[in-house]
């Protein structure tokens, strides 16, 4: 064979390792893991990945993750719009998160960018000694959909520390929007939900049908007093249950507003108020909902406002009388 022949046969063969070996390297749109995966392979239905972290890095901005079977999936940081989705049939969940010390899921994404949870169990095992800190925690982004999804046990390990962690910690540091349905957040040594907008951070959300019992926070926390300027932050919840923590809702602001309003959803055995507001940016409307067997009814302070539809049903302290003095009461049309 002469040289030029011998040159061209090598260059075209090299060319053919090359074009077969690109699609294998590409990130895919759709990425599997399962509980007997390995990370090396390219997370295909057919070689699917071990981890979350191992299927994110193959997988497209846009994409989705989703489970074949149940397993333990490992703690992701999350920086692109991404799905993860761990349904074995409608309402079902067989994937897990599993953490200590640590955050179950992190989200830094761009300003632009929807994270979407769905169908899946985080748990923080406190009783390790080490307890997770957040379930989720959501830093940067556009919007995080969290939906049928049970978290339990984060908040580290010691002290009933509201304020601090949470199962959702939503932190967004840019106007974000949270959507929640579904949703258990339990057990833990902080909040249930914290929405607590930072810098310049502005945040919507909207709970419906989410769950956040027997946390040593509160059920819900909205907390505006870090922010001088920006939007503020408004929140809707529905269907809901903050029950047995150790304050039922709370929302504080005193530069930037912070509105949150509550229907048909029950606030009952928190060992502090059910509703508390606090700083005159604050303001709280209830509607069709029981706030029952707390020491207090509803609570506000420093010039905050707690608005009540003419349906609730009150009955707290001993005897039920207890109940506190809405700053206006709204007459149900």
């Amino acid at each position: 064979m002469r040289p030029l022949n011998r040159i061209v046969l090598v260059a075209a063969a090299f060319a053919a390792a090359a074009f077969m070996a690109s699609p294998a390297s590409a990130q895919a749109t759709r990425t599997w893991i399962s509980g007997v995966g390995d990370d090396a392979n390219p997370c295909s239905r057919t070689a699917p990945c071990k981890t979350f972290p191992g299927a994110i890095t193959k997988t497209a901005a846009g994409g989705e993750i989703d489970c074949l079977d149940p397993g333990g999936f490992g703690g992701v940081t999350i920086t692109k719009s991404i799905t993860i989705d761990c349904a074995s049939g409608p309402g079902g969940m067989v994937g897990s998160i599993l953490v200590a010390g640590t955050n179950g899921i992190t989200v830094f994404a761009q300003s632009t960018d929807l994270v979407k949870i769905r169908n899946l169990s985080i748990n923080g095992i406190q009783k390790s000694g080490s307890g997770g800190l957040n379930g989720i925690k959501f830093n940067t982004g556009a919007g995080l959909i969290v939906e049928h999804v049970g978290i339990y046990g984060f908040g580290a390990s010691s002290g009933a520390s509201g304020g601090t962690y949470a199962a959702v910690d939503f932190e967004p540091t840019v106007a974000a929007k949270l959507n929640m349905l579904d949703v258990d957040c339990q057990f833990g040594n902080g909040d249930g939900v914290m929405i607590k907008p930072t810098s310049t951070g502005s945040a919507t959300a909207t709970l419906d049908r989410v769950s956040c019992m027997q946390n040593l926070g509160s059920g819900l926390r909205v907390d505006n007093v870090n922010l001088s300027s920006g939007n503020g932050t408004n929140v809707t919840v529905f269907d809901s249950n903050m029950s047995g923590n150790a304050g039922g809702i709370i929302d504080s602001a005193v530069n930037v507003v912070s509105n949150v309003e509550v229907t048909d959803s029950v606030l009952s055995q928190n060992t502090g108020a059910g509703l508390a507001a606090s700083g005159a940016k604050a303001t709280i409307v209830i509607g069709g909902s029981t706030v029952t067997g707390n020491p207090i009814g509803l609570a506000a302070g420093s010039s905050a406002t707690i608005k009540t539809f003419q349906d609730n049903y009150f009955y707290n302290g001993a005897d039920g009388t207890v109940n506190g003095t809405p700053s206006g009461t709204v007459s149900k049309l």
